[in-house]
């Protein structure tokens, strides 16, 4: 628990409590302004000065109680972690159709980027070239202009 003690003594003439003119008795003593922190919780304090004590011993057993009440603390969902591979994104694309037109390697690596999955351009084009072997996709063209299209439709 931190604890910041400001205190001001208040001009005699400019001596106002809650807008009214302090009584000829309580004229001698001097009305202070206190400002105090403890922890997150701020107080700003107007009193005669010797009420301090007994006021400031009030404030800070209010901010000692309510700083042993439990506050629940709002539960705060993270997304959930993607762990995809490389071939996991490719092999999602083919499960969703999208290899049902002839795609370019620049086409594949666009559209993982604009899904954020920024794998560099050798890591797809090996993971192209994997799932042409296995029989998922098949390619068209010479090499370095191949289009990848797929060669069976995912199982439904």
């Amino acid at each position: 628990m931190m604890l910041y003690l400001n205190v001001a003594h208040l001009d005699q003439d400019a001596q106002h409590f809650k807008g009214e003119r302090m009584s000829e008795e309580n004229r001698e003593k001097p009305l202070v302004h206190i400002k105090m922190r403890v922890g997150n919780i701020e107080f700003e304090i107007r009193c005669r000065e010797d009420q301090v004590k007994e006021v400031v011993e009030k404030v800070l057993s209010s901010a000692t109680s309510y700083s042993l009440k439990e506050v629940p603390v709002p539960e705060i969902k993270s997304p959930p972690t993607r762990a995809e591979t490389c071939r996991g994104v490719v092999e999602q694309l083919w499960r969703e159709g999208w290899f049902s037109a002839p795609r370019s390697l620049n086409d594949v690596h666009t559209e993982m980027s604009r899904r954020g999955y920024h794998y560099d351009r050798t890591a797809v084009a090996h993971v192209l070239l994997d799932l042409v072997r296995d029989g998922i996709l098949t390619r068209e063209g010479r090499a370095k202009r191949y289009l990848y299209v797929q060669k069976r439709p995912p199982q439904q």
